[in-house]
């Protein structure tokens, strides 16, 4: 029987910022666990060299669609260089 606080079947919208931003937190997360580290640690290194605002945000779309493996392997060479440019 349900009730009429019952959730199921409605909808849950989000917004299309929220989505994105749930996405860097993946990214972020991956990326530390590609390098077996504090996912703080790669938060601070990716806001230090602007990654997440000039990088991971604008490239969402294509970002998005690649495997984690994958994912995290070129994150991690664009951290690294863009630190290298630092």
């Amino acid at each position: 029987m349900q009730g009429k606080n019952d959730c199921m079947g409605q909808n849950i919208k989000i917004s299309k910022e929220q989505i994105v931003m749930a996405f860097v937190a993946t990214c972020i997360e991956t990326t530390a666990r590609f390098l077996n580290v504090s996912y703080k640690d790669v938060y601070q290194r990716m806001k230090n060299v602007g990654m997440i605002d000039n990088f991971i945000i604008p490239n969402y779309e294509p970002l998005h669609s690649e495997s984690r493996e994958v994912l995290a392997e070129r994150l991690v060479e664009c951290l690294n260089k863009w630190e290298e440019q630092k």
